[in-house]
């Protein structure tokens, strides 16, 4: 396998998710903008827009930040080596930091220095090859959340789907604007906090437009989102009825003793794409 070639192929992977927003997150804000009625919120989602179609004009980030990168691997066990995949990213980033260029967010705890960009990759096996990488800015990720359920401190007295809204309303009303809304909102309950904050970010690998599969938890999450943009935060928390354009949930397992609600909020520049290999 010509490990080479993936990385250059994983360095354009990183211009191609910098500078174009998908389709459906497009499409989305595009909806929006028609939907509004605040004069506020509708010129904020047109320079929003125009700020889309300058990036992918000038092959420049649409964001000065795009955090610390995230990769979904899954590979064929019998074609690929998982470190000699991981050592391609690796060196991809570094050349994609230096490049296209990349914003270096990765600072040394220990020395205080800045470090280029440090990937975060998670590799599973499967039927076939891919990677996927996932850019989410640090100011959506500072106001991304993990709750235990019951919360008295947020009126969710129980471990139900009634608890689980409080628990979002409550992260996106403290959010307010100072994560770049319009939100895309991944939701996941757990019985443990890694995987809820993992199963939580995991989410926004799902378009907007698909459907959850399971009737209840579709229900949930249209009815959520309208309780979401009924806050009145809108576009930059500046006010408007657009402040999240999705909610995606996924209901998992609780324990006896621990239900944990992962709350991933990401600002309207949901960048993501996906490489496919032979």
């Amino acid at each position: 396998m010509n490990y080479q070639k993936i990385k250059q192929q994983v360095v354009e992977l990183y211009r191609q998710t910098s500078c174009n927003l998908p389709k459906d997150v497009e499409i989305a804000l595009a909806q929006a903008y028609k939907k509004e009625t605040s004069r506020n919120a509708k010129n904020i989602l047109a320079t929003i827009i125009r700020n889309i179609k300058l990036a992918r004009r000038e092959k420049k980030p649409l964001c000065q930040d795009t955090g610390i990168p995230l990769f979904y691997v899954q590979y064929q066990r019998h074609k690929y080596s998982h470190l000699k995949l991981k050592k391609a990213i690796k060196e991809a980033t570094n050349i994609a930091t230096e490049t296209i260029p990349l914003r270096p967010n990765a600072i040394d705890f220990e020395t205080g220095k800045t470090i280029g960009n440090y990937p975060i990759i998670y590799f599973k096996e499967g039927n076939k090859s891919q990677i996927t990488l996932l850019l989410k800015g640090g100011g959506s990720e500072n106001i991304s959340a993990v709750y235990q359920l019951p919360n008295p401190k947020i009126g969710a007295a129980g471990r139900d789907l009634a608890s689980v809204e409080k628990a979002v309303l409550h992260a996106v009303y403290k959010a307010q604007g100072k994560g770049c809304p319009p939100y895309i909102i991944g939701i996941a309950v757990c019985g443990n906090i890694e995987e809820a904050a993992y199963r939580a970010k995991n989410r926004h690998l799902k378009k907007i437009s698909e459907i959850n599969k399971i009737p209840k938890f579709g229900k949930f999450e249209k009815n959520l989102l309208k309780k979401i943009n009924e806050l009145g935060i809108g576009p930059l928390g500046l006010g408007g009825k657009t402040t999240a354009l999705s909610v995606k949930f996924t209901g998992r397992y609780s324990h006896p003793a621990s239900m944990f609600v992962g709350v991933s909020i990401s600002c309207w520049a949901l960048r993501r794409r996906t490489l496919k290999l032979p």
